[in-house]
């Protein structure tokens, strides 16, 4: 064998050990970005589980304001069918901005939940509900700190997709699309936690 086939040779097993390491850090990177989702899916269940606590405690104090609770559960429940479609595929865009449409909604009628809730004097110095706002902003910023996660995994996983030369392959290795970032319908309510305090 002379010099320029032994040449031609490890460039060729040069260049395929190359684009095997580009499928295994795409592939890597999904599932970064898979597991950050799951991280956010944790927090949200937190969540939906905490709310239906918060309105009960409210109900009694609340006789004259059923619209507004009623629209608490309500969104609660439109966003526990939306995590539940992105978790089943956190790659599709759609399914991530249905998320992020129902967290809007959900942080819109708990706000409105709260501006209710100061006019009830007894109801702000319930202990149980005291305990539940502060459990509640405790998974605020779980949540706040789990969608940054998941935001920074799918960045990354974007930015490496769409870089020279892993561009020209991503197709070909079924990584066809950009992973979506979560933003929530309400971005200026997201940009930090929500304060609900009773």
């Amino acid at each position: 064998m002379d010099m320029t086939t032994i040449v031609w040779l490890v460039a060729l097993a040069a260049l395929f050990f190359y684009i095997i390491s580009i499928y295994n850090r795409l592939v890597t990177l999904k599932h970064r970005y898979e597991n950050a989702f799951a991280q956010i899916e944790i927090q949200l269940k937190r969540r939906y589980d905490l709310i239906p606590n918060l309105v009960e405690t409210a109900k009694a104090y609340l006789k004259h304001e059923r619209d507004t609770l009623d629209s608490v559960i309500n969104a609660r429940n439109a966003a526990i069918a939306g995590l539940k479609a992105a978790a089943s595929n956190p790659s599709s865009a759609t399914a991530i901005s249905s998320l992020g449409d129902a967290e809007g909604a959900l942080t819109s009628a708990l706000g409105r939940l709260n501006v209710v809730v100061e006019a009830y004097p007894d109801l702000k110095g319930n202990q149980n509900m005291q305990q539940l706002s502060e459990e509640l902003t405790t998974t605020e910023n779980k949540v706040a700190f789990a969608r940054q996660a998941f935001n920074d995994s799918v960045m990354a996983y974007n930015i490496f997709r769409q870089s020279f030369p892993p561009v020209f392959f991503a197709g070909f290795f079924g990584h066809r699309k950009n992973g979506k970032l979560l933003e929530f319908a309400d971005s200026e309510a997201f940009q930090a936690a929500p304060r609900i305090e009773f």
